[in-house]
């Protein structure tokens, strides 16, 4: 069985039932909503490990560069549990404050990180 990322980590899930678990593949077949190749999108553009420029809007994680506009840090500590928690209201809001571009900071690929990349590609897929 093949599953997306999720709040349990894949590593942990291997590491207590003792099997490898496989991530659904791009493109795969679609098991639930959540795996369309868009997802959760909002209006604005968004650019993915990114520096925010002039103009946008940025969803910081851990440290904030000088930047004069519009930010949320899903989590200033750099945990990403915090930073899951904060997803979806944090891009409702920047995406809110009506810019055309969110440029999005790097978020680790480890752990929950893995789920937090997966539907941040999701929300920054083209729509059809």
């Amino acid at each position: 069985m093949q599953l997306r990322a999720g709040a349990v980590a894949r590593g942990e899930i291997e590491r207590r039932l003792g099997v490898s678990v496989e991530l659904a593949e791009k493109g795969g077949a679609v098991a639930a909503p959540g795996m369309l190749a868009s997802h959760y999108a909002p209006n604005a553009q968004m650019r993915l490990n990114a520096e925010p420029r002039a103009g946008e809007a940025y969803l910081a994680f851990g440290d904030v560069p000088d930047f004069d506009g519009v930010v949320r840090n899903l989590s200033p500590a750099g945990d990403l549990h915090e930073a899951a928690r904060n997803l979806f209201s944090m891009l409702h809001e920047l995406d809110a404050a009506g810019v055309g571009v969110i440029a999005v900071a790097p978020i680790p690929e480890e752990g929950l990180g893995e789920a937090i990349n997966d539907r941040l590609a999701r929300a920054a897929a083209p729509r059809g």
